[in-house]
């Protein structure tokens, strides 16, 4: 028998929710609402520690309107995860307090070890048998990027500082970003790409699993497609060079020029450079021919940690 639940994600740049079906004995995750607002609550947090006021009001508004789904649905059981923005803020106990009063349910502030976990799980159901292994779970957020290898469960995990808001702020200031910023931007990712590979080993991953935003508007960009369509872009394997001629296009483009993509959302606008760059320093490092595109993460897997016998 079927439970509904709901799954709220709230990162850096966006917060989402997932209301789906589970049923533990089949196996499976019926879709009912995937949904996803761009709030930009770590805006200013690399440089001033705190979450500025005006991000709560965007992120508390979304969980006005993420509680009414959650009520109108019927969804029984309910989690919220907080990942990297608000891990890093001074004032993260104002934020938590605001979500609570709003959800009745208190976001879980997770580290960057479980987001990776999470993240794995909601990645690779559907990839056991099916894709060689071990896989290589990179998922690119506004204030962090995790690596996650393994199997049928994660081996090894790093959360490092590097996302697309983040690196934007830090060195991509201009528009569009100079030689030296982009630049001093591959430095740091570089060296953050070190640190994973200090627990991560990169090199035994057999296939390489892209989640978030970044990764997704890229593949959507490489199809070709007029309008950004989930169903097109999930499983979608988006060659290495793609990645590459895609990041340096992207780099080069003024925002009024990105602003324009069609596939483009337009809280990404000012930010995709950046995160296209972290995938093509990724996919360089790690030396696979291709990313495999998966619209499923950490939602899904937040999910599957509150279905029933969990």
């Amino acid at each position: 028998m079927s439970v509904r639940v709901a799954a709220v994600d709230c990162g850096t740049n966006s917060i989402r929710l997932l209301v789906a079906d589970l049923d533990p004995v089949a196996g499976t995750l019926v879709e009912v609402v995937r949904t996803m607002e761009i709030v930009r609550l770590g805006s200013g947090v690399d440089r001033t520690g705190r979450l500025a006021p005006d991000a709560l009001v965007r992120t508390f508004a979304a969980c006005d309107s993420y509680a009414a789904t959650i009520r109108e649905l019927g969804a029984k059981r309910v989690r919220f995860v907080a990942t990297s923005a608000s891990r890093d803020a001074e004032n993260r106990d104002e934020f938590v307090d605001g979500v609570l009063a709003r959800m009745g349910v208190r976001p879980e502030v997770v580290p960057g070890s479980e987001e990776a976990a999470l993240s794995f799980a909601g990645a690779t159901r559907e990839l056991a048998g099916r894709e060689p292994d071990p896989f290589l779970v990179v998922d690119i957020g506004g204030g962090s990027t995790e690596f996650v290898l393994g199997v049928t469960s994660p081996e090894a995990s790093r959360s490092v500082d590097i996302g697309c808001v983040r690196m934007t702020e830090r060195h991509l200031r201009s528009d569009p970003p100079t030689t030296a910023e982009i630049a001093a931007a591959r430095r740091d990712v570089g060296a953050a790409i070190d640190l994973a590979a200090e627990v991560v080993p990169l090199a035994r991953a057999r296939t390489l699993v892209g989640l978030a935003g970044s990764v997704t508007t890229l593949a959507a960009m490489d199809t070709g497609i007029e309008a950004y369509d989930a169903t097109v872009t999930h499983h979608y394997r988006l060659p290495a060079a793609a990645v590459h001629e895609l990041a340096g296009r992207l780099l080069a483009m003024p925002r009024a020029d990105r602003a324009r993509i069609p596939v483009m959302h337009p809280g990404r606008v000012d930010v995709i450079g950046a995160g296209a760059l972290i995938l093509s320093a990724i996919v360089e490092r790690v030396a696979l021919p291709e990313v495999l595109v998966s619209e499923h993460d950490i939602l899904d897997g937040i999910a599957w940690s509150i279905s029933p016998g969990r």
